[in-house]
């Protein structure tokens, strides 16, 4: 294997195992959205439970499509990113600058995403009554 195929390797492993140490550090007990907002899939399984008008359906299907729009954009701009910085993490000597720039680019656009998703969850428990907030309150901690 190339020096540069093995760097490649190890900053992918090093991140995921970030990713999987963020994951259980921020586990089940400790999600501080639990309970509080709800995500569309969730919302749509219990419509029947919960008594989702029309319009509330037609809402949440818009908001659900808006952010999707939206963050395909910064999608986009994170793979371009990663594949950047994978490229340049292939080189002898690797630009230290130049990843740094390209982690930057890559963790700002998924900062963007994560805003989209916040703002979408947000939307859609204003689009609730206080019954059925109740209610997905009461199955989301079973």
């Amino acid at each position: 294997m190339k020096q540069g195929h093995s760097l490649t390797a190890i900053l992918l492993a090093a991140v995921a195992c970030f990713g999987v140490a963020a994951a259980m550090a921020a586990g089940p007990k400790d999600d501080v959205f639990k309970g509080k907002l709800f995500p569309p899939n969730v919302i749509l399984e219990h419509q029947e439970e919960l008594g989702i008008s029309k319009q509330q359906f037609t809402k949440i299907r818009a908001a659900v499509v808006e952010v999707q729009g939206n963050v395909a954009e910064y999608e986009w701009d994170m793979r371009q990113a990663y594949m950047k910085l994978t490229a340049e993490l292939d080189q002898s000597p690797v630009d230290e600058d130049k990843v740094l720039e390209y982690v930057n680019t890559a963790l700002l656009a998924e900062n963007q995403v994560k805003k989209q998703q916040m703002r979408m969850l947000v939307r859609l428990k204003n689009l609730l009554t206080a019954e059925q907030i109740a209610y997905l309150e009461s199955i989301h901690g079973q």
